[in-house]
């Protein structure tokens, strides 16, 4: 078998300007890999990379020529296992660019075998979750539209922003105008560990489902004692990256938050999946901001999945990739007719 591997680079205006605790942002940068088999076989995946965790565009374009000698080397894309293996010998970090040919070879090998990827891995589609729908930070005035929006769209689970000195305030508009939803937040690490304790109590009357990543993942103690302490459930994420982690957040959390873009790989975010039940956690798998050429593949992840946090797509001004069927963040698999991870270009 003879494989053509490319990659471009695309740049995504986002729908409104969105802002977390660490700063704003009002385009997404996605690259994109194709691996094309011989029988004119197409499998296409993204990556989305973070500058939190050290990835740009450019260092996923500069990695890549490397990480795509490595799967023509192999020249089997069912070997994926050893393909996954031999990419992070390579490139040890860089875990986005990684995850990019993961999702265009598992793409690639389940449009060759004629079945979507749940399928593949033996999953039943009308056992998945509904994604949340973020609410990024913003004057209180300017959220309270944002939610009514997404409310109007049909949107049932929320997570918004916190990490300003009106946490309170923005989540008693939000409930004041989406009485119903489901609604969780996430500080993105702002808070300190007495902080997190005093706002979590606070938080308590607005019926939310947790609280992700209150404090540092530098602050590994800190995050102890918010959990151990906290009035509502606790969801890592910036402390959640690789399988490794796992045994060391067990004690920390409710939650296990993964992202494709943060673990390198399908097979490595099957395997976080697993730990962190064998560890007695829930789990939760979220995202960048990035293009169906990423999030489609994690949607077939959710079977396995407690929650999900797979709007990065949806967030988007205009996505050039169609994927997985998300109406009003509902994960519709039982509906893709595609094969593969569903994705296509738009």
């Amino acid at each position: 078998m003879s494989l053509e591997t490319s990659f471009e680079r695309v740049t995504m205006p986002l729908e409104h300007p969105f802002t977390i605790s660490r700063g704003t942002q009002t385009e997404a940068e996605a690259v994109i890999v194709t691996i094309e088999d011989d029988a004119g076989n197409v499998g296409i995946g993204g990556a989305g990379p973070s500058a939190h965790y050290g990835e740009s565009a450019a260092t996923v374009e500069a990695v890549l020529p490397d990480l795509l000698e490595v799967v023509e080397a192999v020249d089997d894309p069912h070997q994926l296992e050893q393909i996954e293996r031999r990419m992070r010998e390579t490139i040890e970090r860089n875990p986005a660019a990684r995850c990019a040919v993961s999702i265009a070879l598992h793409d690639l090998v389940t449009t060759q075998l004629e079945v979507p990827l749940y399928q593949y891995w033996g999953l039943d589609p009308t056992e998945t979750v509904t994604s949340s729908y973020t609410i990024g930070i913003d004057d209180t005035e300017t959220m309270r539209a944002k939610t009514e929006e997404a409310v109007d769209r049909g949107y049932t689970t929320l997570k918004v922003k916190l990490g300003t000195d009106r946490d309170l305030e923005i989540i008693r508009t939000i409930r004041d105008v989406a009485p119903d939803v489901r609604l969780y937040v996430d500080a993105n690490e702002a808070w300190t560990p007495r902080e997190a304790v005093q706002k979590i109590e606070g938080l308590v009357p607005y019926d939310l489902e947790f609280v992700e990543q209150p404090v540092s993942a530098e602050d590994p103690e800190g995050l102890r004692y918010v959990y151990e302490r906290a009035a509502l459930p606790i969801a890592a994420d910036e402390s959640c990256i690789t399988v490794e982690d796992i045994p060391q957040i067990a004690d920390r959390c409710d939650i296990a938050n993964l992202k494709l873009m943060k673990c390198g790989g399908l097979r490595e975010a099957i395997r976080i999946i697993h730990t962190a039940r064998a560890h007695g956690l829930q789990v939760m798998c979220g995202c960048m901001s990035e293009s169906n050429a990423s999030i489609a593949a994690a949607c077939h992840l959710a079977p396995l999945l407690d929650y999900a946090d797979l709007d990065g797509s949806l967030l988007l001004a205009e996505d050039p990739y169609d994927g997985v069927p998300m109406p009003g963040g509902r994960i519709e698999l039982s509906a893709l007719e595609d094969t593969g991870t569903g994705v296509r270009q738009g």
